[in-house]
This record gives structure tokens, C-alpha cells and sequence, in this order.
């Protein structure tokens, strides 16, 4: 579907040299909250209040390298002509939510052990938050008119998209043509995870299920909308990597969670309560 409409500025702020964009703002921004969230909950949990500042202290650089690491390696060809600075231009966009979350999970388990606390704790702890932060941050690639669909047909937009305001829509108007933001979709699936995150621990299932049941239904979601996109990175022929991790780690985390159950690893409750470890007769 063709159309016409200006792109929205991708500068926040411009302060002499230093250029401040909408995306790395919207970026903090998912992650302050998703911190607040935590903290919150953590301190619920008997935690001490500095756990998870001390711990996103160094998440977040880890996190940054990690996802732009993983980024420009499936992307090398795009970077091995040209300047060896575009590597770090991350504020042209360019990072993976699949790199972040390897860095991220891998600093988890050294703090943990470092500071002798539960793994399984601090990640349940953590995830509304961090799927809080995607939802957010999704909306940085939306100021950046990345991570989009394919075009739209007129039929579509006429039984969906007319619906959606208009800045949105406008926004998906590159080049004369107009895209499906699956920005947006994503965001969106993101929230509904959120909510079931929200209630799944308050029924107190065992440690480290909440984790994994964001690791489960952010993949199941990420599968569905990568195959929708124009832009994804591909570990060969038209292989997509992020749908090939999010089945990794679909089937990764439902195994790990009956192994986990099966030789009785989980036997601590979200809220650091203690299961039974006889059995039914």
C-alpha cells in the first residue's frame, strides 16, 4: 500500500556535540522501570534493597556489548566494508534482544555466586521486569522505523490498521510504502506476558518457574511475529535465528522445568518457602 507522511524526529535532545536520541531514552526508560519493578519485589521477598542495583550496575553494559555482539556478528557483512566505529553506533539501532538476554542471564549466574544468593530468585524476581523493559523498549525501534513487517495491503489496512492512531501508522510510511508494525505486535505480546507473569507468581509456583515461563511465552510470541519481519538476522539460507533460539529455548526451558521438578532441584517455592519432599502414597 503506498503513502505519504514525514518520519517523526529520532533526536530527543541536542546539547552542542552531544546528540541524545528517542531511542537510547526510550531504552532507559524500559529499563528504569523494569529495575522499579524489581526492587519492588524484592524488597518484598526480604532482599536486601541493593541486590538488584548492585546487579543491574553490571547487567546493563554486559547486556548493551552482548546484544550488539550478537547483532554485528550475524550482521558482519554489513560492517566489514565500512568504518570500524559503525560497530558501536548503537544509537543507528542494531541490537538483539537474544544477545541481551545471554549477557544478562550469564551475569545473573556469577553475581549470584559472588554474592551467595539463589539464581533461580534473583531471575523469577526479575522477569516482569525485563519483559517490562522489552515492551517499552520495542517502542525505540518504532522511533528508529526498524523492526517492522512487511507492506501492508489496502484490504488490510482498511479491516486493521485504520484503527491504529495515526502516528503509529504514519511512522510505518517508509519510502512511500506502508509497513506492518510489528514493532508494535511485539510490544503488545509483551505486555499480555507481563500480566500472566504477574499472576502466575502469585500463585507461588516453584522457583525459577516464573523465569522460564517468560523465557517460554516471549519465545512462543518472538517465533510468530520474526517470521513477519524484514529485517532479521539469519544463521544461513533463510534460517531466521531468533525464530531457530526461540524454539531452542521453548524446548530448553520445558525440559527444564520437568527435570527440575522430577529430581526434586525446585524444591523451594517463589517465595523461598519449602516444598514437600515426600510423596503421595
Amino acid at each position: 500500500m503506498t503513502c505519504s507522511a514525514p518520519a517523526l524526529d529520532r533526536v530527543f535532545l541536542e546539547l552542542g556535540p552531544l546528540t541524545i536520541y528517542w531511542y537510547g531514552v526510550i531504552i532507559a526508560v524500559g529499563a528504569f522501570l523494569g529495575l522499579y519493578l524489581a526492587t519492588k519485589e524484592s524488597d518484598r521477598l526480604g532482599l536486601k534493597k541493593d541486590t538488584f542495583v548492585d546487579l543491574v550496575v553490571f547487567a546493563i553494559p554486559i547486556a548493551i556489548i552482548s546484544a550488539r555482539a550478537y547483532y554485528v556478528i550475524f550482521e558482519w557483512e554489513e560492517y566489514a566494508g565500512g568504518p570500524w566505529w559503525d560497530i558501536f553506533a548503537i544509537w543507528n539501532g542494531g541490537i538483539a534482544i537474544h544477545g541481551a538476554l545471554i549477557g544478562s542471564v550469564l551475569t545473573a549466574v556469577v553475581y549470584a555466586r559472588v554474592k551467595k544468593v539463589s539464581f533461580w530468585q534473583l531471575v523469577d524476581i526479575a522477569a516482569p521486569g525485563i519483559i517490562l523493559g522489552q515492551a517499552i523498549g520495542r517502542w525505540g525501534n518504532f522511533m528508529n522505523q526498524e523492526a517492522h513487517g512487511g507492506p501492508i495491503t489496502e484490504a488490510t489496512y482498511n479491516n486493521f490498521h485504520q484503527y491504529l492512531p495515526d502516528f503509529i501508522m504514519n511512522q510505518m510510511c517508509i519510502g512511500g510504502t506502508m509497513y506492518h508494525p510489528t514493532f508494535l505486535y511485539e510490544s503488545f505480546w509483551n505486555i499480555l506476558v507481563l500480566i500472566f507473569l504477574l499472576i502466575l507468581r502469585r500463585y507461588n509456583p516453584l522457583r525459577g518457574e516464573v523465569f522460564l515461563s517468560y523465557v517460554i511465552s516471549y519465545s512462543v510470541g518472538r517465533f510468530f511475529i520474526e517470521g513477519m519481519r524484514t529485517d532479521s538476522l539469519y544463521v544461513v539460507g533463510q534460517l531466521r535465528a531468533a525464530q531457530l533460539i526461540s524454539v531452542i529455548l521453548v524446548v530448553g526451558a520445558i525440559a527444564l522445568i520437568v527435570y527440575r521438578r522430577k529430581t526434586k532441584m525446585a524444591d523451594r517455592r517463589y517465595d523461598g518457602s519449602k516444598t514437600s519432599m515426600k510423596k503421595k502414597k
